[in-house]
């Protein structure tokens, strides 16, 4: 058994609405011979604010990739471990009882892995695994669940500890002028989040199949160039019509257990922009109400890549959850293109914890 229990889920307090993203565009890029496209699509996204882990003039500027990494070392040592003590006590464990810390992030880089730092400063034992996951992008929020889970059923009573950690506008880059950079300029932003994935009790989605797909031949769709200014955002005008040809991968899924995709009580998906929610309430047949915490998530803060899945999820929480043995689905994709995928039913009642046997 694993189970997911509620996220814990922050954003930075720097502001930046839709109407200040378009202002800056047209102030920066007036004379951009593609800019009226790229203000459409910018104002399409649905993304009403986003949050900055710094103020905006900060944001705007490029001091260098070293500087930049140490900004994402900086905040993310200052922002993590009081999202992780949040999930700890939602998850009703200790830090103590965590067995396996999967780390998820693809906007800055650390060596050792952030894991290392937890571990030595906030309790959790030595013999801690772990798991840091840097290159499957907006993916990756779906593939800890996923691993989170193989875990727990590889090790009986096991927990494992997910955590997301955010900084999109770190990747900021000036100097990139196409029509897909200047879009991702207004649609992502930051966040951390975290959650336990309980072997034994808790109260949350109980995990039952998870699967993988990567779309062939859509590798270069999503990437990172990476240079000596740091991470540069390639996207693909072809993602947003990837929803077609993954459709069906979610509908064998849940076939192959038993269920219909389309008859589910709850969907908990990446949100990577809202052609994406609505493809997939078209060819999953399922109403566009369903994916309103992926939607709210978007809108409020816009795509934080590995993050939304886990801040859906917490929204779900938010509204009191889903009946009982209600059936659902989470998802999320990202570069390869790759699907990360769960099905999984609501438990209202936490089991009972049996006598640890490790």
């Amino acid at each position: 058994m694993a189970i997911l229990c509620r996220p814990a889920v922050s954003v930075p307090e720097y502001v930046i609405t839709m109407e200040e993203t378009l202002e800056l565009a047209r102030a920066r890029h007036a004379d951009h011979p593609r800019l009226d496209l790229a203000l459409r699509l910018i104002e399409n996204t649905g993304v009403r604010t986003r949050h900055l882990v710094q103020p905006v003039t900060r944001t705007l500027a490029h001091p260098g990739f070293g500087e930049r990494n140490r900004v994402y070392a900086r905040e993310a040592k200052s922002r993590v471990p009081l999202v992780v003590e949040r999930a700890l006590e939602d998850g009703d464990v200790r830090a103590a009882d965590i067995d396996l810390i999967i780390y998820v992030s693809c906007t800055g880089f650390m060596m050792p892995s952030l894991t290392a730092w937890l571990i030595n400063t906030m309790g959790f034992p030595p013999d801690t695994r772990q798991l840091p996951i840097a290159q499957l992008g907006c993916a990756a929020g779906g593939a800890a669940i996923n691993r989170a889970h193989d875990f727990c059923t590889a090790h009986p009573g096991a927990n494992a500890l997910i955590v997301a950690c955010e900084f999109c506008s770190l990747c900021y880059q000036p100097t990139d002028l196409g029509v897909g950079s200047l879009l991702s300029n207004g649609l992502f932003g930051d966040g951390v989040a975290a959650a336990v994935v309980r072997g034994r009790g808790g109260h949350g989605i109980n995990l039952e199949r998870n699967g993988s797909y990567l779309i062939p031949g859509t590798e270069e769709w999503i990437a990172y160039d990476v240079r000596a200014t740091g991470f540069h955002f390639l996207l693909d005008k072809r993602v947003p019509g990837t929803m077609e040809p993954l459709a069906p991968v979610l509908r064998s899924l849940a076939d192959r257990h038993g269920w219909d995709i389309s008859d589910l009580d709850f969907y908990i998906v990446h949100a990577g922009g809202p052609r994406i929610l609505d493809d997939l309430s078209t060819f999953l047949h399922v109403r566009p109400d369903a994916f309103r915490h992926s939607r709210a998530t978007l809108t409020e803060y816009g795509n934080i890549a590995s993050a939304v899945v886990l801040d859906a999820l917490r929204r779900l929480f938010d509204e009191g959850g889903a009946d009982d043995q209600a059936r659902g689905l989470l998802a999320g994709f990202g570069p390869g293109i790759t699907a990360e995928m769960a099905l999984g039913r609501w438990n209202r009642i936490p089991s009972p914890v049996a006598e640890d046997v490790r």
